[in-house]
């Protein structure tokens, strides 16, 4: 401020600087200083040592670089698939204990949600997830998988070394937090739906927003990229089994061929793309399992069929659904058959669509340039048809979902992929998502803080 008062004595001609009682503004100096005023009446003054510009120099030094990727390659060397991350959670607590930031664990069996600032509000969480997937590693490097079947081939050992280099930039900067940052390791996102576990164990119930990253091989370093609004569809599953009248092929009449029925089951759900739903909204439904029959001239009892459907909007997604099952019972009563049909929600939920709030995409968009610089931040990417259970957060809070590059120029295109067995990234791209999920977590927390209540009426952080 002493600076600010300067610049304004400044603008006064050396005759209207002698005495406060004396100065003689013109019109446009009166304004540039009601302007600047105004502007610094309003706006929070950090020291120059609290600033949050410096956390990608800090993500980047060696110090924080090399211990993030130690413990990606630790993570790498060891995957568990979901709700099984037990040695994961272990190192992540380690971590956690050295930094002295406290913890609730066990939360949706393996999961740990860490508390770094005042421990009132407002709470802002950050989010990563820990599972791997169940496939053969088939790359031959010196951090390879060491579990046969198992690999982090969706870049979750990534998501969890950059949430921790994330938790050790805010606690070095702790007391310059205006409320409380939540940690969110999450457990067992590919299929299960661990954020559905997380929400309903009620941990983040004072949370008011939620930030997630991805990492992706194909965008280069240091760029990101997301949208307000749908960016991931909804997905869900389906299974239907079609029950006839087993019969000799040669005399087709004295049975009720359930092969038939699930093949004119099969082109109507194609119609409900085609011919139902709007153009202008993207929907996908595939048949991809379709068994039945073992003999070539016996005509089976029943017949079982599966697949998937996806879209971007909630509404579109549910009557998607409605109508799936529909089809099946109905064209299967039409040819004199019966069906029941099973969404597999207990075994592996439907997730919904991964819809960005819009306060939150520019407070995304505002930080990133701010970072980044405007040419390495997509603000408007093409929505993705994948899925992620970070919808289920945004079903009770507003959040926020973006990407991270880790492109690697000496990479194959087989090998640039999510859920590929060749999948390789850039490790040189983690400080970038650490940075960010920082930044966005202590600036968004410094921007709502007028909204904090007394003191009387906030929970501590064991009590969110």
């Amino acid at each position: 401020l002493r600076t600010t008062y300067s610049s304004i004595i400044n603008l006064c001609t050396p005759k209207q600087t002698m005495s406060c009682s004396s100065f003689k503004f013109n019109t446009f100096q009166f304004c540039i200083i009601i302007f600047i005023l105004h502007v610094f009446a309003a706006t929070p003054i950090l020291s120059d040592n609290s600033s949050f510009n410096n956390f990608l120099d800090i993500a980047k030094s060696p110090e924080v670089f090399y211990w993030m990727v130690s413990i990606r390659r630790k993570l790498h060397e060891n995957p568990e698939l979901g709700y099984q991350e037990f040695e994961t959670s272990k190192l992540i607590r380690s971590e956690l204990d050295k930094m002295g930031i406290p913890y609730k664990h066990p939360v949706a069996i393996t999961g740990v949600i860490g508390f770094i600032g005042t421990g009132f509000s407002p709470f802002v969480a950050i989010r990563a997830v820990m599972d791997a997937l169940p496939m053969q590693e088939m790359v031959e490097w010196e951090h390879k998988s060491k579990v046969d079947g198992k690999m982090h081939a969706c870049g979750h050992d990534a998501h969890v070394a950059m949430l921790l280099a994330a938790a050790k930039i805010l606690k070095h900067h702790e007391k310059e937090i205006q409320g409380t940052v939540v940690l969110v390791f999450q457990p067992a996102e590919e299929g299960s739906g661990g954020s559905k576990k997380i929400v309903e164990s009620g941990v983040l119930e004072n949370v008011t927003a939620i930030f997630g990253l991805h990492v992706v091989p194909e965008l280069p370093i240091g760029e990101v990229a997301s949208r307000s609004g749908p960016l991931l569809a909804g997905s869900g599953r389906f299974e239907a089994k079609i029950s006839g009248k087993v019969g000799h092929a040669a005399i087709p009449q004295m049975s009720i061929d359930p092969i038939l029925t699930a093949s004119n089951v099969v082109i109507s759900l194609q119609h409900l793309v085609s011919r139902e739903a709007d153009p202008l909204d993207t929907q996908v439904v595939t048949v991809a399992k379709f068994q039945g029959g073992s003999a070539f001239n016996v005509i089976p009892d029943y017949v079982t069929i599966g697949g998937t459907y996806r879209d971007f909007s909630k509404q579109s997604f549910n009557h998607l659904r409605q109508r799936i099952e529909q089809i099946i019972v109905g064209q299967a009563a039409v040819h004199r058959c019966n069906a029941t049909v099973d969404f597999l929600d207990e075994v592996k939920p439907s997730y919904p669509p991964t819809i960005n709030d819009g306060d939150l995409h520019e407070h995304f968009v505002n930080v990133a340039v701010n970072m980044l610089g405007v040419s390495k931040v997509n603000s408007a990417v093409t929505p993705y048809i994948a899925a992620e259970d970070f919808a289920f957060y945004q079903e009770i809070m507003p959040g926020y979902f973006f990407m991270v590059g880790v492109k690697n120029a000496k990479h194959k295109p087989s090998e640039s992929f999510l859920h590929s067995p060749y999948l390789q990234i850039n490790e040189d791209g983690f400080p970038y998502g650490a940075a960010l999920h920082a930044s966005l977590a202590a600036s968004y927390l410094q921007k709502h803080q007028q909204n904090r209540p007394g003191a009387a009426d906030s929970k501590y952080h064991d009590e969110i």
